[in-house]
């Protein structure tokens, strides 16, 4: 059923309002996108602060994924723009249904998504592991974006990077999706302390910020439902859209979209050196902050008087 909230620049038709009682968000207007893939629907949740032109803030692909880590930057954003920020199928408040969750599912979701939901070329922020599938759906439709910003860019997932062949990687995988095994296995994975080394490792640089009360909400996220199999793709290397370094550097020379990347000066080694090859390419703009990976939801304020510039010299 339809909502009658006029938001402009969007189209709502595929979307419906949910109350404020049903999701926790970051201050916006709650609302669920019904996808269908492979016959089956899926909800996805996503959520729309301010006013102005169309911007996307796509999450990090990680075990804690979702669409509150962009808050931060989205209630920055938003009195400059209408911010969208959403949880990606698998992750967050979506739904997270037992999938063989796979780079097509993401590529066709991201496509449907922004064809559904905008009706005009929007400027779109994407974290992590995100940055794939939006350089593929630029090349694929030039006109969906004006203007592309990657955070903190990844293409490769965490054993892929650790030096896992894809026969391990795959052996691994099927193990946390088997229903008892898997279970005991994913927990062992997504304890608080657990979560706090991960966190501690590459994600976050200031361990002042990793309280007690920010770890408990990310376990929270962890222990949803089916949380288990998207989490186990990412990090196995199921949802790598590419697989080598050059694919994903053709992906940034084949592009027509003006594209700025933002590097936390912390991140790791074998990350920053993908990141600066990116840079290096002719057109590429970028800037190095504070941070890591998590640099979007530990410094957004940052990540702001990075991209302003950029965003902004385009609107006038």
């Amino acid at each position: 059923m339809t909502n009658d909230i006029q938001l402009p620049k969007f189209n709502l038709m595929s979307t419906n309002l949910l109350s404020t009682s049903a999701a926790v968000g970051f201050g916006g207007v709650v609302q669920e996108y019904l996808w269908n893939w492979d016959n089956q629907q899926l909800r996805v949740v996503y959520e729309t602060l301010g006013k102005g032109s169309p911007l996307l803030l796509l999450p990090a692909f990680s075990s804690v994924s979702t669409r509150l880590e962009m808050g931060e930057l989205a209630r920055l954003l938003a009195p400059h723009f209408q911010v969208v920020a959403l949880d990606w199928p698998g992750f967050g408040e979506s739904s997270r249904p037992g999938l063989n969750y796979r780079p097509q599912i993401y590529q066709q979701f991201l496509e449907d998504f922004v064809k559904a939901i905008f009706n005009t070329p929007i400027t779109v922020m994407a974290a992590g592991h995100a940055a794939s599938y939006v350089l593929q759906l630029a090349l694929k439709q030039p006109a969906a974006f004006s203007r592309i910003v990657l955070l903190a860019p990844t293409w490769r997932g965490p054993l892929p990077t650790m030096g896992a062949s894809q026969e391990i990687a795959g052996m691994v995988r099927e193990l946390v999706r088997s229903p008892i095994l898997g279970q005991a296995l994913y927990k062992l994975n997504t304890t608080p302390s657990f979560l706090n080394f991960m966190y501690r490792r590459h994600v976050f640089t200031d361990t002042a910020k990793l309280t007690p009360s920010f770890i408990e909400k990310k376990w929270q996220t962890t222990q949803q439902p089916g949380a288990r199999f998207a989490s186990a793709a990412f990090v196995t290397g199921n949802l790598d859209a590419v697989h080598q370094q050059s694919d994903f550097l053709k992906l940034v020379q084949s592009l027509t979209v003006p594209l700025m990347v933002i590097i936390g000066e912390s991140s790791p080694a074998k990350s920053r050196e993908e990141m600066n090859a990116l840079t290096a390419l002719p057109g590429v703009r970028s800037a190095v902050i504070p941070g890591s990976l998590g640099l979007h939801e530990e410094y957004p304020a940052d990540v702001l008087a990075a991209v302003e510039e950029f965003l902004f010299s385009r609107l006038n």
